[in-house]
């Protein structure tokens, strides 16, 4: 207890966190801050203070889970907020990570589970894909757009943010009429989808979610346009021919360091020569790290968050050029407050799809994902790559003309 009580002494300075111990004792820690919510915590099992403290993030995850560490006031948002406000990415705090041996312990385990061959790639997806369709139609926009929304403004709604990411892309894209693309990793087929509505362009998408590939092809049934939107269940280092454009929008993160240069081998052998691709995914803010063990163990195994620095490793030496880089502060914070949200309000009947340890894991995984853009060293990475120096205008003008076309 009294190791515990320690840890959060140094661990909160802003704001106010209350513990209530398994034996009934309370202990306070912090001071009021007008932009934190106070917390009171309850431990319900004397092991919790000693589960946390062997690794924090995992440990206070399935503590939550399990039902021995109760929140009494706040809710697991707010608790979260609280103590990764205590120790921002960009403060360089860095007096709460973890010992030498761990930190060790962690680059064998995670580098060893990054490296995601082929025969374990369509296992892992279908671990977060394949869960119930109705889980994602609870908290999504009805696009089911699983990615970052973009805000233009943030009181703007999800779906406008959705709406106006896919116009975001879409312009970068710079995509003729005739053309054809690839979606590589399409989701429930959103983007594919919209694509084709706004350029006529025939697009190709692949995903390795069976679940996905369902809701896609209906969707392309349902639009009427199965003959120019084609979805496939299919590794993208199995897909043949050469395609103007090449799109990629959360799918990165489940490549793996190891296969990154096979990764872009592969998009620049898809391209036509004129050909251009964006790719969209989280990144680390900093340099090269390790994927946290809950993460690992509860939603995406084999999933691996790259720093722009080992993205930018996997293509030297391709003559592949890059045109254009956005880092995107905010937006996935703002996106993921609307997911944690729905999820709230929804969970009757998430907890009736599955049941209370599940609501409690994935309302984890939704707060934990919001704070470390908020507080901690994630962003997203929007990357535009072309094989041609002349494929694309030498200035920016058409991205901000070509996305207000598309918005308007």
């Amino acid at each position: 207890m009294a190791l515990i009580d320690h840890f959060f002494t140094r661990a909160v300075k802003r704001g106010e966190l209350t513990v209530i111990h398994a034996d009934g004792s309370a202990r306070s820690f912090g001071a009021p801050d007008a932009d934190l919510a106070p917390v009171t915590i309850r431990f319900t099992h004397p092991s919790v203070g000693r589960h946390i403290l062997t690794d924090p993030a995992l440990g206070a995850a399935e503590s939550f889970m399990d039902g021995q560490l109760v929140i009494e006031r706040g809710d697991i948002l707010a608790l979260l907020r609280l103590m990764t406000a205590n120790n921002r990415w960009e403060d360089k705090t860095g007096n709460l990570t973890p010992g030498a041996f761990r930190r060790a312990f962690d680059n064998v385990r995670f580098r060893l589970d990054r490296v995601n061959m082929a025969r374990r790639s369509k296992r892992n997806v279908a671990h977060h894909y394949d869960l119930s369709a109705r889980l994602y139609d609870l908290f999504l926009d009805a696009d089911r757009q699983y990615s970052m929304a973009y805000f233009t403004d943030p009181a703007n709604s999800l779906e406008q943010a959705q709406l106006d990411k896919k116009a975001h892309i879409a312009a970068k894209l710079a995509i003729q009429p005739g053309m054809s693309v690839l979606d590589i990793g399409c989701g429930w087929g959103g983007m594919a989808l919209y694509l084709h509505e706004k350029t006529g362009a025939e697009v190709l998408g692949v995903t390795l979610s069976e679940e996905q590939l369902k809701v896609a092809r209906a969707g392309a049934e349902a639009a009427g346009v199965a003959g120019k939107v084609r979805f496939e269940l299919i590794d993208y280092r199995h897909v043949t021919g050469q395609f103007d454009r090449i799109v990629s929008v959360g799918m990165f993160e489940h490549v793996g360091p190891a296969h990154y240069r096979t990764f872009f081998a592969k998009c620049r052998e898809l391209l036509t020569p004129d050909g251009v691709m964006l790719l969209h995914t989280i990144g680390r803010a900093g340099g090269p790290g390790v994927t946290d063990a809950f993460t690992a163990k509860y939603i995406f195994p084999g999933g691996y968050i790259p720093a722009l620095s080992e993205i930018l490793r996997g293509h030297e030496e391709l003559r592949f050029f890059l045109t254009d880089v956005e880092v995107l502060r905010l937006h996935y914070g703002h996106t993921l407050q609307h997911w944690y949200d729905r999820a709230m309000a929804a969970r009757d009947q998430i907890v009736a799809l599955y049941d209370e340890r599940f609501f409690a894991m994935w309302t984890y995984y939704l707060a934990g994902s919001l704070v470390s853009f908020e507080n901690g060293g994630l962003v997203n990475y929007q990357l535009q790559y072309c094989r041609s120096r002349t494929a694309l205008p030498i200035t920016r003008d058409y991205m901000a003309e070509e996305e207000a076309r598309l918005r308007s």
